[in-house]
């Protein structure tokens, strides 16, 4: 069955490849349309205005600013190609009543088997749909339970949202707002860029998802790098992480405002994904130091880290301190790392590594918590994070409201800062 795929896709591929062709396309799904309110969501009420003349310097020269604080949730997970039964408790992940944040990231790989007709076919939007309604039930679990049902944990609005799903073959990725949040998500778009079978399939790469809050642009890029533990591999890693950081483009923006085209360009940048790096030691005694905990050896030796410290590839980036067990590789509905117990001669040796991995880039985001779940019906263990971020606020001079708000503007920016100025004493220092 492969080769009959392979003789139909041949020519594609090899377009693909020398015309550098992004996999999947721009389009994503989202409870509302993107930019549903227009180019001037902080102003409602005045979707088709269009002034007529040199509104960017007055935009930039009659607003002050102001900052709110917001709290994120990122977690990512390989899934192994299940498909979550009906029911499927989401709370290990999501941590919704420990830990109420604004706004949830959740990135997913494998969520289909990456088989060829997977790989090769249309996307299977069923499997997303599923995540995503079974996210959706979990985030507004309290709205639907509470007695006043405007309200949701720490007196917060819980009706959330998505803003931003895409999936490109077994990598999914999908966002989430306070429902009071989504009025002021603006200019959400996705790149996808697929490093698998000639530099150019989805079975490896990435989904890359921005949109901006506020003022302050976010990307977040969804990853499932090239596997293996051979030295090559770990060069094939750091090629796809050059190629996706290179590839991936967003749209410039309206005429008001240049937007980031580039990842880096972005004010707040998180990567996540099963990056698939692994330790760079022999596996016995991997497998003996994992057994004894001891993080701190296993970490010298972990390939990511390394790349982090000197500074090559992931210049600038930072990462928590990771003081969790390895995330692979499990014998699945199970606390036992594969290979612990006889396996059959023909199978591959997989030693355990920190494969599942929440790196962020330049400044603006504090991480408060990093640790990982322990669903169990994968090979790997999701990991999650908590950021706490701060977001510009343009607050404009009495002449542009007058010529362009509404009253109820300043009423909503006024409510934002009750709203927002919450109780953060739960986070840790």
């Amino acid at each position: 069955m492969l080769g009959s795929y392979k003789e139909v896709m041949w020519p594609r591929l090899v377009a693909n490849k020398i015309l550098r062709k992004s996999v999947g396309s721009n389009n994503f799904v989202a409870d509302f349309p993107p930019d549903a309110d227009g180019l001037l969501l902080e102003a409602p009420g005045l979707v088709d205005e269009q002034p007529s003349f040199d509104s960017k310097s007055i935009f930039v020269n009659q607003h002050k600013t102001t900052n709110l604080n917001y709290k994120v949730h990122v977690s990512t997970w390989n899934v192994g190609g299940i498909v979550p039964e009906d029911g499927f408790d989401m709370e290990d992940l999501l941590e919704t009543h420990k830990t109420p944040c604004d706004i949830y990231v959740l990135g997913f790989q494998e969520v289909v088997p990456l088989r060829a007709s997977n790989v090769l076919g249309s996307d299977n939007n069923k499997v997303s749909a599923k995540w995503n309604s079974l996210i959706r039930e979990t985030l507004n679990k309290s709205v639907a339970t509470s007695d006043d049902r405007n309200k949701g944990i720490n007196g917060v609005s819980q009706d959330f949202k998505c803003i931003i799903s895409k999936q490109m073959v077994g990598i999914l990725i999908t966002v989430w707002v306070r429902g009071d949040l989504r009025p002021y998500i603006r200019d959400p778009s996705v790149s996808c860029v697929g490093c698998g079978v000639m530099g150019c399939l989805g079975n490896k790469g990435s989904v890359s998802v921005r949109f901006r809050l506020h003022e302050t642009s976010f990307c977040f890029v969804c990853n499932h790098l090239a596997s293996g533990g051979r030295d090559r591999d770990g060069r094939q890693r750091n090629s796809d992480v050059i190629e996706i950081l290179s590839r991936s483009t967003f749209p410039r923006g309206t005429y008001l405002e240049d937007l980031p085209k580039k990842i880096l360009d972005h004010d707040r940048v998180i990567f996540l994904g099963d990056l698939n790096y692994r330790i760079s030691l022999p596996e016995e005694k991997t497998r003996l130091l994992v057994e004894r905990k001891e993080w701190k050896t296993l970490l010298e030796n972990d390939q990511l880290s390394m790349e982090i410290m000197n500074g090559q590839i992931f210049r600038g980036w930072q990462e928590g301190n990771v003081t969790f067990a390895p995330t692979y590789k499990y014998i699945p509905n199970s606390d036992l790392y594969y290979g612990c117990i006889a396996y059959k001669k023909d199978e591959k040796k997989r030693a355990p590594a920190w494969c599942d991995r929440i790196i962020w880039y330049g400044n603006g985001l504090k991480q408060h918590e990093y640790t990982r779940g322990e669903v169990k019906i994968s090979d790997h263990r999701p990991v999650k994070a908590i950021f706490t971020t701060e977001v510009k606020v343009l607050r404009y001079s009495n002449k542009i409201r007058d010529l362009f708000f509404s009253e109820r503007f300043e009423d909503r920016i006024d409510g934002y800062d009750q709203i927002d100025s919450k109780d953060y004493s739960w986070i840790s220092t």
